[in-house]
């Protein structure tokens, strides 16, 4: 199963799809009563899915989906350190996650969850790894989009250790900045060796920061250029936590841009080959029939669509001509399809995907 479907939200994907299914995605706010103000934000939007359900299904299933849910919002236990919550109601499911990640309030009354906010949140929370190298130490941290974790690796952390343990041959050069330039590059060398294990556990971003001489030198030594995302110059002792996160900023937007490029690559890569479905009707026919290896979306488009007479076949609408073969968005079942079936869900921008009729899939081959 892909990473970025936890065992939550894959319990999710997986829920008998009985109408109506509620979903409820809503930021929290880091309030002094926290409890309060959430349950003051979800009176409202219960209030909302209330009004929908009883307008458009039977009263008995409303009364027993109300039920649920507000039973469901006055036990919650709000997490002090979690950034959104999200609740999944129908007459045969309940589910509460609390994520990491920040999300705009949805509510949603259809036949399935709405997960695609949360597939597209996880996409989009940058992690990375960031070495900062001085005259003095190494740094090495994890960050993500609000915090930088510090990664402590095998190798001794200050240049110190170095000069002390330097050979006789190095202790007695006259020449003192050559010592130092020798020091340095064994003190690098450990770095570099170290990174072998932190980049194999964590595979991702990698930005170096250090003055330019110092750069110079682990530039010429390192085994990893490969997976260096960008050298950045300046020093950055003193930095602090979020200092660091401004400036690395707009290399995010950077590697955003070029792996976006690179999707665009794939498509036309896969389309050589016959291996490319595009726009809705054909995407959801080959999802439905196990073939997506991944999915390729602008982020905000959505299609109404009708069932046709066989499951893999379905008809964009403007209206639904009947209310149970009617879906509210195709493109979130696709994800949840194509996510179930072990493929992959990448979202681009909007735009991006003109000639692919703003969605395509790439099929095994």
């Amino acid at each position: 199963m892909n990473p970025i479907v936890t065992p939550e939200i894959l319990n999710v994907m997986k829920a008998v799809h009985y109408r109506p299914a509620v979903s409820i995605i809503m930021p929290l706010e880091q309030k002094m009563n926290l409890k309060a103000g959430l349950a003051h934000s979800l009176k409202f939007a219960a209030d909302k899915v209330e009004k929908e359900l009883l307008e458009n299904y039977p009263g008995e299933l409303s009364i027993l989906v109300m039920q649920k849910l507000r039973a469901m919002i006055k036990g919650l236990e709000p997490e002090v350190h979690k950034k959104s919550i999200a609740l999944y109601v129908s007459p045969v499911f309940e589910k509460v996650l609390y994520l990491d990640m920040a999300v705009e309030e949805k509510i949603i009354v259809d036949e399935s969850f709405e997960i695609r906010d949360l597939i597209y949140c996880k996409k989009q929370l940058h992690k990375y790894l960031v070495l900062l190298l001085s005259g003095k130490e190494y740094r090495m941290y994890l960050g993500n989009s609000d915090s930088f974790v510090r990664i402590v690796p095998d190798a001794p952390a200050t240049m110190a250790v170095y000069q002390h343990d330097s050979p006789e041959r190095v202790a007695n050069f006259s020449d003192m900045s050559e010592r130092k330039e020798i020091v340095m590059d064994k003190f690098l060398h450990h770095i570099d060796s170290a990174l072998d294990t932190i980049l194999n556990s964590y595979q991702l971003p990698l930005f170096v920061l250090g003055t330019e001489r110092i750069l110079g030198h682990f530039k010429k030594l390192t085994k990893h250029e490969g997976a260096i995302s960008k050298y950045i110059h300046g020093n950055y002792e003193e930095a602090t936590f979020p200092q660091l996160k401004e400036m690395l900023e707009p290399h995010f937007a950077e590697l955003k841009l070029k792996k976006q490029i690179a999707i665009l690559h794939r498509l036309e890569e896969s389309a050589g080959k016959k291996a490319l479905a595009v726009g809705i009707t054909e995407v959801w026919r080959e999802a439905m029939n196990h073939k997506g290896q991944l999915l390729v979306v602008e982020k905000n488009y959505m299609v109404a669509a009708q069932h046709g007479s066989q499951e893999d076949v379905i008809y964009k609408v403007a209206e639904p001509a009947t209310n149970f073969s009617y879906i509210k968005d195709a493109v979130d079942e696709v994800i949840e399809i194509v996510l179930e079936n072990g493929g992959d869900v990448e979202f681009i921008d909007e735009n991006f995907l003109g000639e692919y009729q703003q969605i395509a899939l790439v099929k095994y081959y």
